[in-house]
């Protein structure tokens, strides 16, 4: 699958701003490889858990970055995702199915530290420890 760019998850925003040094050499590297992107649901998770110090910073990097609409045709990919995960007794919740059918609709790279939270064969990813 070739990728359009990079979907960044809640977990390496995290990292980033916490100013962990790694987190920002990492997606300036991307960033020159790839446009960076992210879609409500990692923004409604990040904002869930701001600190009050980290509130400017934050909502300038989200005022900047490219953004992935959530449509039907994605809700109803996330949807099969959560049912037939569920089946073969593995939980997924409805956030990060939300954000893997986000990446395949985009054709976007999805950027986690929580690789076992994506199990999806057709999900393009990268693991960032």
């Amino acid at each position: 699958m070739e990728s359009n760019g990079f979907l960044l998850d809640t977990t390496i925003l995290i990292d980033l701003f916490r100013g962990r040094q790694e987190a920002i050499v990492f997606l300036d590297k991307l960033s020159q490889e790839g446009s960076l992107f992210v879609c409500p649901i990692v923004v409604s998770e990040i904002f869930s858990g701001v600190r009050p110090q980290e509130m400017s910073k934050v909502e300038v990097f989200f005022e900047a970055m490219n953004y992935c609409a959530i449509d039907y045709r994605t809700a109803k990919r996330a949807g099969l995702y959560k049912r037939d995960f569920q089946k073969k007794g593995i939980t997924l919740s409805i956030s990060d199915a939300l954000i893997a059918a986000t990446a395949v609709d985009y054709s976007l790279t999805l950027v986690t530290k929580n690789v076992r939270h994506f199990p999806m064969k057709d999900l393009s990813i990268i693991e960032h420890s």
